[in-house]
This record gives structure tokens, sequence and C-alpha cells, in this order.
């Protein structure tokens, strides 16, 4: 049994837990073939349900793919639809038809909000024109008759409701201009329609008021007998008004002032409706009345003045002062109630005095002046004439002003920062609309500007420069232009900028900063280049030949040079004065200006400083080339002497000349210097420090340069005696500038680095040879030496010409 082979099969978990639950004992393996038969029972009812599932499955299968192939078209048919919708129908749907369907909601919607507003508006406008004629139909000669009374009341009482409806079209138009901007037709028909009826209710206003005035007594007069005195006050009927006519009097002009500033924002808007532009002026029309027949009753006494036209300023200025107390106490609470911020009545007083007697003058007087002028016969008189005008117009201007800031300073500020509303604070605003006059008074300014000049510049002293600095005594401080004598101005320096500055100070109160442009222009910038021309007159009659030139002379351009540095001095600080970059701003963007060049031209007088700026270098390049000849013809021998340098001597003699310092400035070079510190101590007398500073170092680079060029580098050789000599007398020219800085050596670099050459002991002198001989970088070896300034080929040719007697 060794021999057999055991084969262990595996038995599935559910046959053993079905043969331990059926043969738990012995005795149940006789009950083996009852189970088995019943197994076998059971399989065989397994396989006829299995069989009768497989052909049931296999008819299902059947039917639902029978199924199947009838869907499949109808599948692609919707397919294709889904793609067909994709591809164009979606994009159709969303990209065009639900756009158009939007758009056409917008535009009913756009529609019925312009229909609502149309219709809004036109019962508005409606309103407004039934109150305008209830208005007009009715006319009151006097409202303080009682007959009037009621008239008058109801009249108001129509006025205010007018007024209101007015602001109530003016909300809506606003918020037109704001969101619905394209409705510019619908604008401009309310625009038309209600300034017809605003211009007929204000002119109806305007009789009203006038009626109401003359009712009231005014103006009261202004030459009785009683106000001979001129210290007295003129009555003033506003202040005198008593009880129920007082409340009337206020209760009309504060309609009266609603309705003369109703719609100020019309103005940006302006139709072509004519007359419009006259009454939509943002300012107080009901304040002007009050002027209108004052002006009609001083006219008389001012055509009376006509040959003392201070009494008319004085006129004027006399009844605006003693009324503008009372019209601020009375009419400025009626103001403030009507809630116009920014709106003063002192100051809309002001404002129309000026502009009556503006009117006048530019109606009666400045025509007559012009006309006159034109004779030249009359020219000097009627020169004289407007000047004076002038003086008289400004002065007043300023007490005007003045006079309207006191207190409330909002109107001031207003017109400062517009130029368009401070012509009602000027009476030189006549200018504004008459060039040929604005160009007149420039030439008339100008005429008188150079008739004082003429009379300065005959005065034998006009010219002189007063200096206290002495060349001998001179402190070393730094140099600045804070100081009169650092400037060294003539007298004629300080006439011209007075004279010019007084020119430009006369049209300050021009309300146009282009015209102010204008005015300067003509007149102290033309009176400015005549003194330039003056200046370069005097200058090219010196003579600077051959280095010959007197004191005289140079005292004669010094003076110019100084009155030129002045100038360009006071020239900058007013180009950076405020006023002055406004102008220029104006200037710029004027169509006058287009074709300059913004950048070279960005002060106001960039001109006049260029101007200055070349005269000086100019004239300082006269003075010191005239300087540096008659340098050269005096050291003419010394220079061309080169054999000099290379003269020897025995060594005891050499000894005596090197070692106790014995040897003396070369002959032929102290005249030479003697002239040139003589002619720098004269020159710092009359020349300007900072020119003069410029001057004395140019003239020590052009000497530096001169004495190298002409005797270091050219000198065959130099000995130990003619390095000596050559050395006392470079130090004898650096004494002659040692008054005038702390290290004069340092302003002769080239001579400095060629003594450091040539007292080089003879070691140094060998091994530096050496260097530049084998061709080897020296400028490292230069520096060593202290050799900065010249090349290294000008030290290789020096320390060869060194090197021949080492």
């Amino acid at each position: 049994m060794e021999n057999e082979i055991s084969i262990s099969i595996p038995i599935p978990q559910h046959a053993l837990k079905f043969l331990n639950d059926h043969f738990k004992t012995r005795e149940d393996l006789s009950k083996a073939s009852s189970i088995s038969i019943e197994l076998k029972r059971s399989c065989a009812d397994t396989d006829r349900n299995l069989t009768t599932l497989h052909k049931n499955l296999s008819s299902l299968i059947d039917q639902w793919i029978s199924r199947s192939n009838a869907l499949k078209p109808t599948f692609n048919r919707l397919d294709f639809k889904f793609q067909d919708m994709d591809s164009g129908g979606i994009r159709r749907i969303l990209g065009e038809e639900l756009p158009m369907l939007a758009k056409e909601v917008r535009r009913i919607e756009t529609v019925r909000a312009y229909a609502e507003t149309a219709l809004r508006l036109e019962a508005l406008v409606g309103d407004l024109e039934d109150e305008v004629f209830c208005v007009l139909g009715r006319n009151v000669a006097n409202v303080f008759t009682p007959n009037a009374t009621k008239d008058f009341l109801w009249k108001q009482d129509k006025l205010l409701d007018a007024v209101k409806t007015i602001n109530s079209i003016e909300d809506i138009v606003a918020f037109i201009i704001k969101s619905k901007s394209q409705w510019f037709r619908l604008l401009k028909s309310v625009d038309v329609r209600v300034d017809k009826s605003l211009l007929s209710l204000r002119l109806q206003a305007i009789a009203d008021h006038r009626a109401l005035l003359a009712s009231l007594g005014w103006p009261p007069p202004l030459t009785s007998e009683s106000n001979r005195d001129k210290g007295s006050e003129l009555p003033n009927p506003l202040v005198l008004m008593q009880g129920n006519k007082r409340e009337d009097i206020l209760e009309a002009f504060y309609l009266y002032v609603l309705c003369s500033i109703c719609r100020p924002d019309v103005q940006e808007r302006q139709l072509d409706f004519v007359g419009t532009k006259d009454y939509c002026k943002l300012g107080l029309w009901a304040i002007d009345e009050l002027v209108s027949p004052i002006a009609s009753r001083v006219e008389r006494h001012f055509l009376r003045w006509y040959d003392r036209p201070n009494f008319i300023f004085a006129l004027v200025y006399k009844i605006t002062k003693d009324f503008a107390p009372g019209i601020d106490d009375v009419l400025q609470p009626m103001i403030d109630e009507a809630r116009l911020v920014g709106y003063s009545a002192k100051e809309a007083w002001v404002s129309s005095m000026v502009k009556m007697l503006s009117t006048f003058l530019a109606k009666r007087m400045f025509p007559v002046l012009y006309e006159r002028y034109q004779d030249k016969k009359q020219k000097q008189e009627v020169g004289n004439s407007w000047l004076h005008l002038i003086d008289l117009i400004i002065a007043f201007d300023k007490q005007m002003q003045t006079l309207a800031s006191m207190g409330t300073t909002s109107f001031i500020r207003e017109s400062l920062e517009s130029g368009g509303t401070l012509r009602d604070l000027s009476a030189l605003s006549i200018f504004c609309d008459r060039c040929e006059w604005l160009k007149l008074w420039a030439k008339i300014e100008l005429k008188d500007a150079l008739e004082k000049l003429n009379l300065v510049l005959e005065n034998d002293g006009s010219w002189t420069i007063h200096s206290k600095t002495k060349l001998e005594t001179r402190e070393m401080e730094p140099f600045s232009l804070s100081t009169e004598d650092d400037f060294k101005a003539p007298v004629i320096a300080d006439a011209v900028i007075k004279t010019m500055q007084s020119m430009t100070d006369r049209c300050q109160t021009l309300p146009v900063n282009l015209l102010r442009v204008e005015f300067i222009r003509f007149s102290a910038c033309r009176f400015l280049w005549n003194f330039f021309n003056i200046m370069l007159q005097r200058c090219a009659e010196t003579e600077f030949v051959a280095g010959h030139a007197e004191d005289n002379a140079i005292m004669q351009v010094c003076a110019s040079i100084n009155a030129a540095r002045y100038c360009e001095s006071v020239l900058r600080e007013w180009n950076e004065d405020v006023n002055y970059l406004e102008m220029r701003i104006a200037e710029l963007d004027s169509n006058a200006c287009l074709e300059k060049d913004l950048d070279d031209n960005c002060y106001f007088f960039e001109d006049e400083i260029k101007f200055l700026m070349k005269f000086e270098t100019d004239w300082l390049g006269e003075i010191m080339s005239d300087l540096l000849r008659r340098f050269d013809m005096l050291s003419r021998e010394y220079v061309e002497n080169k054999e000099q340098w290379g003269l020897e001597l025995e060594d005891s003699a050499l000894n005596a000349v090197v070692g106790d310092d014995n040897l003396s400035i070369t002959s032929d070079f102290v005249e030479a210097l003697d002239s040139l510190r003589d002619r720098l101590h004269t020159l710092e007398g009359y020349l300007n420090s900072t020119d003069f500073l410029d001057l004395w170092r140019s003239v020590a680079e052009g000497l530096d340069h001169f004495i190298f060029s002409s005797i270091v580098i050219k000198a065959p050789s130099f000995s130990e005696k003619g390095i000596a000599q050559f050395s006392v007398d470079m130090r004898a020219l650096f004494l002659v500038f040692r008054p005038l800085c702390s290290r004069p050596e340092a302003f002769f670099p080239s001579i400095r680095d060629s003594l450091k050459l040539l007292e080089l002991n003879s070691e140094d002198v060998k091994h530096l040879q050496s260097l530049l001989s084998h061709g080897r970088q020296t400028s490292e070896h230069s520096r060593r030496y202290g050799i900065v300034y010249i090349s290294l080929d000008e030290a290789e040719k020096i320390v060869k010409s060194r090197n021949l007697l080492v």
C-alpha cells in the first residue's frame, strides 16, 4: 500500500454543510438512498426552469432588438434636428431675435418715458405761458396807491408762480441733460418757448421794478443844497422805508431777484434766440436797475466835468460808498432768503456802478481822445490826458474792489478765479472789446517811459558804478547776488526796472490775462529791448584793439554788463511770479503763439533773459580776450626766449641760486604780471561779483593754456637753473591771483603738473622715463607723482626735456 498515490479532492463549503446537516451519526447513512433520489429530482426541476428561462430571455431580446431597430430612424432625425439647432437655430435665436426683442422693448420704454416727459414739460410750459400772459395783462402805475395795491399783490403772486414753474421746468431739463442727452430736440423746443416767456417776464419785471423805484423816490437828489458838504452822506430811500411800504418793496425785490437769476445754466446751451443772451447773464439786474436812473442823472454832470475827470471818479465813488451799507443791510437778507449762494448785494451794487462809469468812458471820453490823437499837433496833449485818465481809472478800480471786498469776499474770489467776471469790477474792462485802444495805451505808455529814460540818460552819473570793494583789503567771502555791491548796477539799470515795473503794475486790473500780455509786450517789453539796444551801442563804441583798451572803455563795458546782470536777476524773479506764469499760459494757449516752441519759451521773459545771458557772455569774452592779448603782447620776449630755460650754471653758482632762493622774477615777465594785476584790480572794482568770478577764472584758464603750450611744451630743454627760474616766475603769477582765492595754483592745472614733473629728483625721472620708454601704462604711475591734468604724451615730452641734463 506504500506505493499507492493519495489524491485529495477539495469539497465545497456548501456541500460540507449539506453533508454535516444530514449525516451527523452513523445511523444517518441509511438515509443516503432517499436523499440521493431527492437530490436528483431537485436537479431535474432546476434544469427545466433554466431551460424555460433561456427561452423567455431569447424572446425578450428579440422583442427589444425589433423595437430598437424601429426607434433608430427616429433618434437619427432628432439628432439631426439638435445638430441643426446647435449650429444655427439657437445662435439665431440668442444672437438676433432676443436682442431685437430687447431693443424693441427698450425702444417702447424710451418712447413711453419720452412721451411722459414731453407731456409733463408741455403742461409746465403751458402753465408758464398762462402765468406770463396774466402778468403782462395788468399794468400798475403806482404800487402805493390804494386802487393798485390789490392788483400789485395779485401780480406778485402770479410772478412768484411763474418763477416756481420755471424752476420746475429746469429740474426736468437738468435730469434730461444728465441722463437723456440724446433728447436735444426736446431741450431745444423747451428752451425756445421758456426763453420767450422768460424774456417777456423779465421785461415786464424790469418795468414794474422801475415803477416801484420811482414810487419810492429813487434815486435821491445827488447834488442838492443839503449835500454840498463833501463829508455828508447821501440819503438812501431804501433805508428810510417804513411800515407796509418797506415790506412791499422787499417782497417785490425778492421776486425780481428770483426772476433775474432764473435758469442761469441756460448759457451753457444757449440757442439762437435773439435777446436771450443779454438777459441770461449771471447777475442781479434787480440791483442794476438801481443804478440805471442814477446814470441818467449824473451823466450831465460828467459831461460838464469832461476836462476834470477826477470829479467824475470822485462822485461815482461817493455815491457807491454812501449807498453800499444801506443796500447791504436791506437787500442782502432777501438774497439770503432766496438761497442764492455766492451772491452779494453790495458786490453787485459796486459792480453795477463800475459798469455805469465804464459805459460813460467808452462812449464819451476814450473815443474822443482816440480821434484827437490822430492829429499830430495834439498827440502830446492827448497822451498826457490819456495817461492821467488811466491813473484815475487804476486808483478808482482799487478803491471799488476794496469797497466790494469789505465783509464777504465770495464775489471777489470768484472774480479772481475767472477773468470774465472780474471785468465787472474794473473800469479798464473797456479795453476788452477795443484792441485799438489797448495798443494806443501801450504806445503812449512806451513813449512816456522812453522820455523818462532819456532824462535819466542825460545825467552824467547814470552809468556810474559805485563800488566799496578794494582788492588789497578784500576778505574771503562767498559770492552771492544778495547785496547791492554784488550787482554794482548803475543808476540807469534801477531806473529801467522801476519804470518797467510801473508799466506792468498799471495793467494788473485788466480783467483778462491775454490783454495784460498784449499790453506788456507792446509797452514794457519794447521799452526793455530799447534799453538793450542802448547797452549794445555803448559797448560797440568802445575799442578793444591789440590789448590797448583804456580804463574808461573797460568801465563802460562793465557798467553795461552789470546792468544786464541786474535786469536778468529781476526778470528771473518775475518769471516765478504766479501772475506772469498765468499770463504766459494764456499767451501759449492763444492762436497767436501756436507757432512758437513751447519748450524754449516756457517763461514770460524767456527771450529777454536769453539775450542778457548772451550779452554778458559775449562782452565778458571781449574783456577776457583784451586782457589775454595785452598779457601776450607784454610777455612776448619772455615767451619767445626758449634758450633761457636750458642755460647751465656752475655748481657753486647753482647751489647759491637754488639753495638760497636768490632768484628773482624774470625782468621780461614783470611788466606783464604788473599789468595783469592792475587790470584785475580795476575789473574787480567795476564788475559785479558773479561775472568777475567767471572772468578771472576764465583768464586763469587761458593763461594756463597759453604758458603751457608756448613755454613748457615748446622749450627744447630745461636745466636746473631754468627749472628754478620757471618755478619762481610761475609762483609770481600765482601771487597775482592770490587775493582772489586761497589756492590760485588750482586754477593753473597744466602749469602745476609741469612744475611737479620738472622738479622731480633724478631717480624719479629715470624711473618714470623707463616706464615711458617700455611703453607701459603709466597713468597710475603719473598719479603717484601727482600728475593728473596733462596727458601721458605731454608728460613724456616734459620728462625728456628734463632728462637731458640728468
